[in-house]
This record gives C-alpha cells, sequence and structure tokens, in this order.
C-alpha cells in the first residue's frame, strides 16, 4: 500500500490558485480514478477535480473555503500499486478531463459509528508517501517499492468534514451558519439548503423577541475579493483604462419580434426549447455582424495590428451566485435559430449550474448583456477585455409609440418598445461603423421575419 498526495492542478489558462469549494468525498471513502473529489473556484468558473487515484481517502489536507496555490497537495489518497497505473492506449498515457466535470462513480463509505471521527493516516515508516506533480492533467504515477506494514497506525488531528454541496456550503457562509453545528436530518449525513435556512432564522422563543439576523441592517460586513468576482475586477478595469469607450443608444418598436417569439413557441420544431426575445436579439447581432464583420474584431498591441474575426464567438454575460461571467457559444453565425436557441439555452443553465467549462468562457469575439430581465431600461455595458464591441438589451414595455398609417397619416397606438445600447471600443470602430451596425441590428428586430429572410 502506498499514500498518494494530489496536488491542486493548473486547470488551465496559467492560474496560480483556487478555492476550494466542497469535497465530493470523505476520510474513509472508497474512490475510482476519474471520480470527482473535490469542487474547486479559480478566476474563470468553478471546476470539478476527478481522482487521478483508486484507493481509499486517508485526508482531506484544505479545508472548504480555504484559497491555495496551485501545486499545493489537498487530499491523500492510499492506493495499491496496480491502480496506481494510468490507463494506457497505443503507448500514450490518457489525459484526465477537468473543467466540465466527469461522470461521477459510485461512493462507497466505512461504517461509521456515531463518536467524533478523527481521520487516521499510517505512519511513515508503515508506508511510502508518493507525492504526484502539478499537470494540467492527471499526475504521472510511477510504482515505488513499498516496505511491508510495521508500526500501529497514529491518529491525525486534522477535524472531521461536514457533508454539503457547494452551493450549500456557499449559502451557509453567506448567512453565517456554522455548518458544524448542524445535525443533518439525511441518512447519507448531507445537510439540505432548508436546514441551512432553518439555522439562520431559527422559529422565535415564546418572548415576542426576533431573532437577530447574521447580518442585520446597518451592519457592517466585509467579503474577501476573491475568484470570479476578482478576475471580473481586474478585466473590468483593464477595459475601461484601456479601450477609449463610446455608447450609443437607440430605441425602437420590436412589436414584430415579440409577434414572432409567439409563433416560435408554437411550432412543434420549438416545443422543447427555450424561446425568448433574447434569442432574436442574438441572430439580429449574428446579421449586423455578416454585414459590418470589423465590430467583430480586437486590438493587437503587440503587433500593432487590428484582428478582425473569422467567426463570431457569441458571449453571453450571465450572473451567478459567483459573480458575473461571460460565457460564449462558438461559431454563432453557423447555427440555425432552433439550434442557437439550444445553445443559448444550456449556455445559461450551466452557468448558472456553476459548471461551464473553461473552453467556454475564453475566445468571445463579441457580447451581449440582458439587463433587460432586471427591468432596466438599458445601459452603458464595459467591453469585456479582447472584444471590440458589447450590446446591452434592456427591458421590453408597452408604450405609445406614433405608427404611419397606410395612407401616411400617423396615430400613437400601444407597442413593444426597447432601447439598445452599444458600447465599442473607438480604435477600432468608428462613429460611423459602429451607427450603421446598430441601426441594421435594430432593422432586424423591427421586421425580423422580411429581415432574416
Amino acid at each position: 500500500m502506498a499514500i498518494k498526495q494530489f496536488r491542486l492542478p493548473d486547470v488551465g489558462e496559467g492560474l496560480t490558485e483556487a478555492e476550494i469549494l466542497g469535497w465530493s468525498v470523505a476520510v474513509g471513502d472508497e474512490v475510482k480514478v476519474n471520480q470527482v473529489l473535490v469542487e474547486i473556484e479559480t478566476a474563470k468558473a468553478a471546476v470539478e477535480l476527478p481522482s487521478p487515484f483508486a484507493g481509499i481517502v486517508r485526508d482531506l489536507l484544505v479545508e472548504p473555503g480555504s484559497t491555495v496555490d496551485v501545486g499545493t497537495p489537498i487530499i491523500s489518497i492510499e492506493t495499491e500499486e496496480a491502480a496506481s497505473e494510468p490507463a494506457q492506449q497505443d503507448g500514450k498515457r490518457e489525459p484526465v478531463l477537468v473543467g466540465y466535470g466527469v461522470a461521477q462513480g459510485s461512493t462507497k463509505r466505512r461504517a461509521r459509528s456515531k463518536s467524533t471521527h478523527t481521520p487516521v493516516e499510517p505512519p511513515a515508516a508503515a508506508s511510502a508517501t508518493v507525492t504526484a506533480p502539478a499537470p494540467v492533467v492527471a499526475p504521472v504515477r510511477v510504482p515505488v517499492p513499498v516496505p511491508a506494514p510495521a508500526a500501529a497506525p497514529r491518529v491525525s488531528t486534522k477535524p472531521t468534514y461536514v457533508l454539503a454541496k457547494p452551493l450549500v456550503r456557499k449559502l451557509a457562509k453567506d448567512l453565517g451558519v456554522d455548518l458544524a453545528t448542524i445535525t443533518p436530518e439525511r441518512e447519507d449525513g448531507i445537510i439540505t439548503r432548508e436546514e441551512v435556512e432553518r439555522a439562520a432564522s431559527p422559529a422565535p422563543a415564546t418572548t415576542s423577541t426576533p431573532a437577530r439576523l447574521s447580518a442585520p441592517v446597518g451592519e457592517t460586513r466585509r467579503v474577501p475579493i476573491k475568484g470570479v468576482r476578482k478576475a471580473t475586477a481586474a478585466a473590468m478595469v483593464a477595459s475601461a483604462f484601456t479601450a477609449p469607450h463610446v455608447t450609443e443608444f437607440l430605441t425602437l418598436d420590436v412589436s414584430r419580434t415579440m409577434k414572432l417569439v409567439a409563433r416560435l413557441k408554437q411550432l412543434p420544431e420549438f416545443a422543447d426549447v427555450k424561446v425568448s426575445p433574447l434569442l432574436i436579439v442574438a441572430k439580429a447581432l449574428l446579421v449586423g455582424v455578416a454585414k459590418h464583420p470589423e465590430v467583430n474584431a480586437s486590438w493587437d498591441e503587440a503587433a500593432q495590428e487590428i484582428v478582425i474575426h473569422g467567426s463570431v464567438n457569441l458571449g453571453i454575460a450571465a450572473a451567478t451566485p459567483r459573480g458575473l461571467i461571460v460565457p460564449n457559444v462558438k461559431a454563432a453565425e453557423r447555427l440555425a435559430l432552433r439550434d442557437l436557441a439550444v445553445a443559448l439555452g444550456q449556455l445559461t443553465a450551466t452557468a448558472r449550474e456553476g459548471k461551464t467549462a473553461l473552453e467556454d468562457l475564453t475566445g468571445g469575439t463579441i457580447t451581449i448583456t440582458n439587463v433587460g430581465v432586471f427591468g432596466v431600461d438599458t445601459g452603458t455595458p464595459i467591453l469585456n477585455p479582447g472584444e471590440a464591441a458589447i450590446l446591452a438589451f434592456g427591458a421590453i414595455k408597452q408604450q405609445p409609440w406614433v405608427v404611419t398609417t397606410k395612407k401616411g397619416g400617423a396615430k400613437i397606438k400601444p407597442r413593444w418598445v426597447t432601447t439598445l445600447g452599444l458600447s465599442f471600443d473607438h480604435r477600432l470602430v468608428d462613429g460611423e461603423l459602429g451607427s450603421k451596425f446598430l441601426r441594421d441590428l435594430g432593422r432586424v428586430l423591427e421586421d425580423p421575419v422580411a429581415s432574416l429572410v
């Protein structure tokens, strides 16, 4: 037997640290190769790390909520030599996929007593400890001769870890609830969201004294700047003070877009996908890029070149519990309307679950931010670094609108109206190009059927 340590790997793009969100295993669990061990949060997204080893979990070396550097040992697993060999195919090591996550294997737990349990770790004389390096993929596992067991094991002083999913841990942290004080009701010992909420708002006592919340009105709190929030802040500051922003606005009648959305929802082809005005706005933007490809560009300072991208990787800003992220649909211009609807639905659902893959967060070329879902009319969005344009899509509201009659007259009617806000990098996009792009995008939304045909 050998005790192997798994170091925090670099899961992509040279990231130097990550926060441990929550463990998917506990001390004493039997794990398989590729079984999810832990969920971490990098500056890009939440990532599930699979196990490079098969064996028994002996120690969880980092507590949830801790931020550790790449290369830091985070878990110890007792393995057999035969289980430590990586899968081989054609003489090459099969990489372990990280980022989006892998299928989670079954977890078998040893019987536990109700008394306090502390992890057990064999002494140095009883086993050999092999520390895996910190590559992007699974560590190379080398067989090491192991001496026969000798002395009795010593007891580690590491504390017992409570079982809770990452989002439940975050909720407990936000509400100021110590998970160790909660007695789980489920047989598997996992603490639920409802139990955390009850702990945060206990039933009032027989006296009329109200329960004290963890952060009452007027109390000052300090929130650590890390993870997605830290990366977003750095990117926005860099963008705001590097690219000269210009924002233009266009208010228009989108009543025909609303009729098209209602019509698409009735079609059998769209029965199992989400259809919303955002879908038509995304399609309108793609039509605009086809007419004005120069807006789908980036500024290469080192090469002193403007890079006009041949494909549109359409980013959709998404608000998540961990902060704002902008996943993108690769080659969106190649997708039919239904396929685009499916891609947008999957993108936003995955983002809200915190499971966005790293590759979906890189390579964007132009972005839409849908501020209308918050009831906001429009905004002046800040560009994503490396992009030349971002479109703010405002709320759609019924408003009085002057409509031209067939006889050339005018009358006021209630119409569905929205306001678009287009920010662009004035180094790449001048006023004429930005105005024409926004105008043509608006024309699609005013008459989508005619424009798309």
